[in-house]
C-alpha cells in the first residue's frame, strides 16, 4: 500500500524520543508530531470535512504548514498548498478553482485569508494561527483515515511563467514512487537531517518534506531562504541535506558570513530549476569536498523527480556537468520529433516521460489532461536530447524556443555564451519580433557590479562560441536584477511583454 501518513504511526512507534521536526526554538518527537497531527486531523473533521474534500494551507514553511498536509491526509482530504507570493484576486481564483472547504492561515497573511473567505463560497471555516495550538491542546487524536494508493493526496498549481496555472492532481501512488526512485539514487536513509527553505507550495521543495518523513529522518524548517539563516541552521543542526537552486548557492558562498565551517555537516546537496555554472560547481566541489552534488530535472506533473546528475559526473571540465543526469529507476523518457515518432540519440525535440510518479491529471480540465498524457506519456513542453548513455539534456522550453530566419535558435546556448563572459552576472535570451526575420534574438543582460560591458563586446564574445545566427540582434543592459520566480527562476513573461504587447502571436 502506497500512504504518505502510515509511516507517521510507525516511526511514533518505533522511533518514539527521536526528533521529527525541528522549527526555530520549537522541536517535536516521533510520537509528539504523530498526536499533534491526529488531533488537527480531529479538529478539520469537526468542522465538517468529508473525504476528498480540500484543505488549503496558506503560510510560509513552517511546522504548523507541514502538519495541515499532513492532518488534511490524515482526515480523508486532500492538501492544497497555496503559493502565498500570490496577489489576493490571484488567490481567489485558485480558491474557487479547487473549491476548499477549510483554510489553514498563518498570521501574516490575514489580509489574504479574509480576502479568501469573503471570494470563495464553498470556503466554510478558517483556521488561524491564533487558534492553531488551543484547537490541538483541546481535540482527541482520531485514527489515519487512509488514504492511500490512487487517492489523491495534493492539488499543486503549477507556479507557471505563462497562463493561468493549472492544479495538478498528485495520488498517493505517485509521491510514495517518488520518494522511492529518488532515494535509489540519493545517499538518504533515517539518519538524515534535512533543510527545508524553499517554498513548500512548490513541488520542488514539498517532495524533499514527504520523502524525509517516510524515511524517518529529521525535518529542519525555515520560514524562506535567507543566506544568514541558512548558514546558522546548517551549522546550528548539523545539517545534512538540503535542496537549492543555483542562485542561492552562489549567496551562500559570496556571503560575507560564509565559512566551510558552517557548511561542514553538509553530505548531499540537491539542485536544479536552473543551471548551474562551470564555474559555481567547482567552487562548491572545492570548498564542500566532502559533499555530494545531485543536479535534478523534473517537474509538478511528474511528482517531480525524472532525472539525477550524481556526484561521480561533478568533475571539472567534464561535459556530461551540462546534461541534467539520468532517469532515476522507475521513470521512463524519451525524445519524439515534430511528427510524435521517437527521435535518435542525440536529436533534439519534445522531452516525455512514463512512469508511477505521472500525474493523475489537472484539476477539472480534462481535455488538458488528455493532452498531457497522450498516448500514456507526459507531454513536459521542454525540448531536449539523450545521448547513446542515457543523460538528458535540457535544450529549452520548446515554446521559448526563437525562429528566426527559419533556424531555430534554443535560448539556453546564447544564455550559455553571454554567461560565460566575466562581466556578465545575469542574463536572458528570447526573441522579439522582427519584420525580417519573423523573430530575433534578443537578450537582456545584468553586468556584474562595477565592471564594464558593452554590446559590442559581448557579440564579439559571442560570436567566437556559437553560430552567429543564434548571436543577438539586440541587447539591453540593466542594472536591476531580473525578476525571479518563488523558485528563483527567471521570469521571462515580464521581460518579453514589452516586445509583444498589441501581437496576435506571443512567445511567452
Amino acid at each position: 500500500m502506497h500512504s504518505l501518513t502510515g509511516a507517521i504511526g510507525r516511526w511514533a512507534s518505533s522511533r518514539a524520543t527521536e526528533v521529527a521536526i525541528v522549527d526555530g526554538s520549537v522541536a517535536w518527537t516521533w510520537a509528539q508530531w504523530a498526536i499533534r497531527i491526529a488531533s488537527l486531523a480531529a479538529v478539520f473533521r469537526s468542522h465538517g470535512l468529508t473525504p476528498g474534500a480540500r484543505v488549503a494551507i496558506l503560510g510560509q514553511n513552517s511546522h504548523r504548514v507541514i502538519e495541515a498536509m499532513y492532518a488534511a491526509l490524515w482526515a480523508g482530504g486532500i492538501a492544497v498548498p497555496l503559493n502565498w507570493r500570490l496577489a489576493p484576486p490571484e488567490l481567489a481564483d485558485l480558491g474557487r478553482d479547487c473549491e476548499p472547504f477549510l483554510l489553514v492561515a498563518e498570521e501574516e497573511f490575514e489580509d489574504q485569508a479574509r480576502a479568501l473567505e469573503a471570494s470563495v463560497p464553498s470556503l466554510r471555516s478558517v483556521i488561524r494561527q491564533r487558534d492553531y495550538e488551543s484547537l490541538i491542546a483541546s481535540a482527541e487524536p482520531i485514527a489515519d483515515a487512509g488514504r492511500a494508493d490512487g487517492d489523491v493526496a495534493f492539488l499543486v498549481y503549477t507556479g507557471g511563467t505563462t497562463g493561468r496555472p493549472k492544479g495538478v492532481m498528485l495520488t498517493c501512488t505517485n509521491l510514495v514512487m517518488n520518494a522511492r526512485n529518488s532515494v535509489a539514487v540519493l545517499p538518504f536513509d533515517n539518519g538524515i537531517v534535512h533543510l527545508h527553505c524553499g517554498a513548500m507550495f512548490h513541488l520542488s521543495a514539498l517532495w524533499r518534506v514527504l520523502a524525509i518523513t517516510l524515511l524517518g529522518g529529521r525535518h529542519v524548517v525555515l520560514p524562506r531562504f535567507e543566506v544568514n539563516a541558512v548558514l546558522d541552521a546548517i551549522d546550528r543542526h548539523c545539517v545534512t541535506a538540503a535542496g537549492f537552486v543555483p542562485t542561492m548557492m552562489a549567496a551562500l558562498l559570496n556571503s560575507p558570513g560564509f565559512s566551510q565551517e558552517k557548511l561542514a555537516s553538509l553530505r548531499v546537496i540537491t539542485y536544479g530549476a536552473s543551471p548551474a555554472s562551470d564555474a559555481l560547481l567547482e567552487r562548491l566541489t572545492r570548498v564542500l569536498p566532502g559533499c555530494g552534488l545531485y543536479q535534478g530535472y523534473g517537474m509538478t506533473e511528474t511528482s517531480p523527480v525524472v532525472t539525477f546528475l550524481t556526484p561521480d559526473d561533478h568533475t571539472p571540465g567534464n561535459p556530461r556537468l551540462r546534461s541534467c543526469g539520468r532517469p532515476v529507476p522507475g521513470v521512463h523518457v524519451r525524445i519524439v520529433d515534430a511528427s510524435g515518432h521517437p527521435a535518435p540519440a542525440g536529436a533534439v525535440g519534445e522531452i516525455q516521460v512514463r512512469g508511477d510518479t505521472v500525474m493523475k491529471g489537472y484539476w477539472r480540465q480534462p481535455e488538458l489532461t488528455r493532452q498531457a498524457l497522450a498516448d500514456g506519456w507526459m507531454h513536459t513542453g521542454d525540448a531536449g536530447r539523450l545521448d547513446e548513455d542515457g543523460y538528458l539534456y535540457i535544450v529549452d522550453r520548446l515554446k521559448d524556443m526563437i525562429v528566426t530566419g527559419g533556424e531555430n535558435v534554443y535560448s539556453y546556448e546564447v544564455e550559455n555564451a553571454i554567461a560565460s563572459h566575466p562581466a556578465v552576472a545575469e542574463c536572458a535570451v528570447f526573441g522579439i519580433p522582427d519584420d525580417k526575420w519573423g523573430e530575433a534574438v534578443h537578450a537582456v543582460v545584468v553586468p556584474k557590479r562595477g565592471a564594464a560591458l558593452d554590446s559590442d563586446d559581448l557579440l564579439a564574445h559571442c560570436r567566437a562560441r556559437i553560430a552567429s545566427y543564434k548571436c543577438p540582434k539586440s541587447m539591453e543592459m540593466r542594472t536591476e536584477p531580473l525578476p525571479l520566480s518563488a523558485v528563483n527562476k527567471v521570469l521571462k513573461a515580464p521581460l518579453r511583454a514589452k516586445w509583444w504587447a498589441g501581437k496576435e502571436r506571443n512567445v511567452a
